[in-house]
């Protein structure tokens, strides 16, 4: 049976926005999800902490916080997260949106980007705003224009064998089958698994693999758990090892990346 999440929360707008830019921050408990819903404006989320995911379809994405997701007008889509989330939105009418992206997408999130949401969040205000704040706003959305598409940051598939796959990784962070075993345990052939997650993915099962651990490993870190005792809980065998993962994946080091959400 599909899972019932524990709280359900509801959009704050529905047919029409206060401003052509809107900015608005939020927390969204663990086990939270919003109903599936579209609007005629664009939609970017992220998350300041916790990792929010969103449902198109049957595709899902992350946002860990050195991404953020571009939803665009009109596409229907649902928010869910399994730990507490704290996040915020930025709402684009249709008309501001056209430099951004016409497809459902990962974008990378900048030092300048960070920045300016970060002073966003500690700095609220309601619709209509000031002439500062519009431009402050203005700005915002011409750094989303210009930010990187990254797709996905841990995409699915729809092909039963690599589902599976990813099912399995996902059941157990920790396992070390190799791919050769993998494949085998969805009865495909490794070269089969390996071509279906480049058409797929995007990336390959390694790629995919490291990014599963790091989107685990934030909630840890947040939490306040040693990093050794992280490493050892993904399957590494060494804190060094899980570091220069975890720094090449998001550019900063757990202890980094902690204290930031701290701040």
């Amino acid at each position: 049976m599909p899972h019932t999440p524990k709280h359900l929360l509801f959009p704050p707008f529905h047919d029409a926005l206060p401003a052509p830019v809107v900015f608005r921050t939020g927390y969204m408990p663990a086990d939270a999800a919003y109903p599936r819903h579209r609007h005629s404006w664009g939609e970017f989320v992220y998350s300041y902490s916790g990792v929010v995911q969103v449902d198109v379809g049957q595709r899902r994405y992350l946002t860990p916080s050195h991404y953020g997701l571009w939803l665009p007008p009109g596409v229907e889509h649902q928010g869910l997260n399994r730990q507490a989330a704290c996040h915020c939105s930025l709402y684009i009418a249709a008309h501001q949106a056209s430099a951004l992206p016409d497809i459902t997408c990962a974008l990378t999130v900048g030092p300048l980007t960070r920045a300016l949401l970060e002073h966003l969040r500690h700095h609220p205000a309601e619709a209509p705003y000031p002439d500062d704040l519009t431009r402050l706003l203005d700005v915002l959305v011409d750094q989303l224009a210009v930010a990187e598409c990254a797709g996905s940051y841990l995409p699915t598939s729809a092909d039963p064998q690599l589902r599976r796959a990813l099912q399995r990784l996902e059941d157990d962070p920790t396992a070390t089958a190799s791919v050769g075993e993998l494949a085998k345990a969805v009865h495909v052939t490794e070269r089969t698994l390996l071509r279906r997650a480049q058409r797929d993915l995007g990336m390959t099962l390694t790629e995919w693999r490291q990014r599963l651990k790091v989107v685990k490993a934030m909630p840890m870190l947040e939490s306040g758990a040693k990093v050794e005792a992280i490493a050892m809980d993904l399957g590494y065998a060494s804190a060094s090892a899980f570091i220069a993962m975890f720094r090449r994946l998001t550019g900063q080091t757990p202890d980094e990346y902690r204290r930031g959400q701290e701040r």
